[in-house]
């Protein structure tokens, strides 16, 4: 039986560091929690906060104390800042992420104050919607004397249960562009029996079985993910949802996120390894956890290559999804496996095949992705093209795109590779010469001749790799490039003629964003371009929105998996 993995990338993770907004919700300070990971060598930190409620949704024990923490904004809106000095304090030990439990207060207030609430989550790498309050004002998660009191006010079990899945649906249909994830949809469980419609629902044909069905192929067809929270389990009452819930969800191709709920950091890591045997019994093999919204896929297994390929195939879901806008992102995407990834064939349903070819294709909204961690061959092609030898710094190749095109060259490909030790090389092949290359040559030399050691043209020369090990950018729309990726990529289309690439790399050099590596590409008349870059990367995205008509597409792609 092959090993399951000792730790999890929590979605739903550790509520902490609220301090008096909270009273005893999550008061553990965040540096502790950090801490006891790091000692733990895991690789990565969740935490989550709640999101204020209106006056009028308050537990028991909170009506009881003199503190507004409801409506207190204080931790809530300090949350994005402390995070961000986490990780600033932390970077280079752990990867820290952080989440907002959105709470659902009905269609119309509620639905506005939490939509403000949003705004004020900065950053946030993912929103759970959860329904823990009755229209009432009575929680279904608080004391047994308060859900005996909704119960009565209801009349029956099944009108219980029937008046949280509408709450349900109503939140995914006024939230449905808000939030990523449904949470513990079975939560009423833990303080009411599930009624026998429900504890049958695949087979049952009572109006709550249906009303539940229902539920989850609207989870489906918006592309949500679905909460597994173990939570229920320390509680008494078993995970959220039981697996008859989690079954008809991998039926429907609805994918899960994991996580433990807890709320001290003497539960922290509680649990991890169970929370995968639960899933992988329903007949996962796979979870998903969140940066910057977009989903990650990981595998349940502690398999090293297998690992490796997700980290591949996460990759290629970020290149593709930071090209779409936020609406389009929440689509799943449709892949192809080929090669040494052919087994995620049988892991994905609807991907096809791709052969030998060993790559993983990620395409959704006529666009795609394709990568893979095999070093590309060398097609040892023959090209005409500018050779040089430079220091590695903002602005050289600018210089270059510059000259060329001052003498009507457009460049057809290009190869860059830093030495590491403030030099760098290039190779540019073009597409003509115009016979204008040696007045092109003469003038750098003339201009610049203190940024190149060497500068050739060269006829039939075999157009170089510069490779090494790492994930690459194969394809862009079809289009071949051959990117290694590194921290920050920009990828363009744009019409293909000279100058125009010269726009950006002008506009990169004013800015001090000095390139690493370039690939260019074009199909018909549009160009593709995929740099790797160093700098602000508020920087890098207002130079991109002023890049004008000539650019169809262009994209600074941060990379935030691991």
């Amino acid at each position: 039986m092959r090993k399951l993995n000792e730790f999890i990338w929590e979605t739903h993770g550790i509520h902490a560091g609220t301090e008096q907004d909270h009273v005893k919700h999550g008061i553990d300070k965040l540096e502790d929690i950090v801490d006891k990971a790091i000692e733990a060598n895991n690789p990565s930190i969740t935490f989550i906060i709640h999101s204020p409620r209106l006056t009028n949704f308050r537990y028991i024990a909170e009506r009881e104390t003199n503190v507004k923490f409801i409506r207190g904004n204080k931790s809530y809106l300090n949350y994005p800042k402390r995070i961000a000095n986490l990780r600033k304090k932390y970077e280079g030990q752990i990867n820290i992420k952080y989440g907002v439990e959105l709470e659902w207060m009905g269609p119309e207030l509620g639905l506005q104050w939490s939509r403000s609430k949003i705004f004020q989550a900065e950053d946030a790498d993912y929103v759970i919607g959860s329904v823990h309050f009755a229209p009432e004002g009575l929680p279904y998660d608080g004391s047994k004397e308060e859900a005996e009191a909704l119960l009565k006010l209801r009349g029956s079990l099944e009108a219980y249960w029937d008046g949280y899945f509408n709450e349900m649906i109503q939140m995914i249909e006024c939230f449905g562009d808000m939030i990523q994830i449904i949470g513990h949809i079975d939560l009423p469980k833990l303080n009411v029996d599930m009624p026998e419609a429900l504890v049958n629902f695949e087979t049952s044909s009572h109006p709550l079985a249906n009303k539940f069905r229902t539920l989850l192929e609207l989870i489906a067809d918006r592309n949500l993910s679905l909460d597994v929270n173990m939570a229920g389990k320390f509680k008494g009452v078993g995970v959220y949802p039981v697996q008859s819930i989690l079954r008809r969800a991998n039926e429907l191709q609805i994918p899960v996120c994991v996580g433990t709920d807890t709320h001290h950091v003497r539960y922290y890591g509680l649990n991890y390894k169970e929370s995968l045997e639960y899933i992988q019994e329903a007949g996962y093999e796979s979870y998903v956890s969140y940066s910057k919204l977009i989903p990650e896929n990981r595998t349940i297994y502690d398999d090293h290559d297998l690992k490796v390929k997700y980290t591949v195939l996460n990759k290629g879901i970020e290149l593709l999804n930071q090209r779409l806008n936020e609406s389009e992102r929440r689509i799943i995407p449709d892949f192809s496996f080929g090669g040494s990834f052919l087994e995620f064939v049988d892991l994905y349903k609807n991907s096809t095949g791709m052969g030998d070819y060993n790559a993983i294709r990620i395409r959704k909204w006529g666009k795609s992705i394709t990568v893979t961690d095999e070093i590309p061959q060398n097609t040892k092609r023959i090209v005409n093209g500018l050779f040089s030898e430079h220091l590695d710094k903002p602005g050289v190749v600018s210089s270059l795109f510059n000259t060329l095109a001052s003498e009507g060259i457009n460049v057809e490909t290009a190869r860059l590779k830093s030495n590491k030790d403030g030099t760098a090389v290039a190779f540019l092949s073009i597409d003509n010469d115009n016979g204008n290359v040696k007045s092109a040559i003469d003038f750098i030399n003339g201009t610049d001749a203190g940024l190149f050691s060497k500068l050739t043209y060269q006829e039939d020369a075999v157009l170089p790799n510069y490779y090494s090990k790492g994930v690459y950018l194969l394809e862009m729309d079809g289009v071949r490039l051959n990117l290694a990726l590194s921290e920050k990529v920009i990828l363009t289309k744009h019409h293909n003629a000279p100058g125009v690439l010269l726009i950006l790399l002008s506009a990169l050099a004013s800015k001090n964003i000095n390139i690493i590596d370039l690939r260019l590409g074009k199909l018909n008349d549009t160009g593709y371009s995929a740099i790797a870059v160093n700098g602000d990367s508020n920087v890098i995205n207002g130079l991109l929105g002023k890049l004008g008509d000539q650019y169809y597409e262009a994209n600074l792609i941060e990379f935030h998996s691991f």
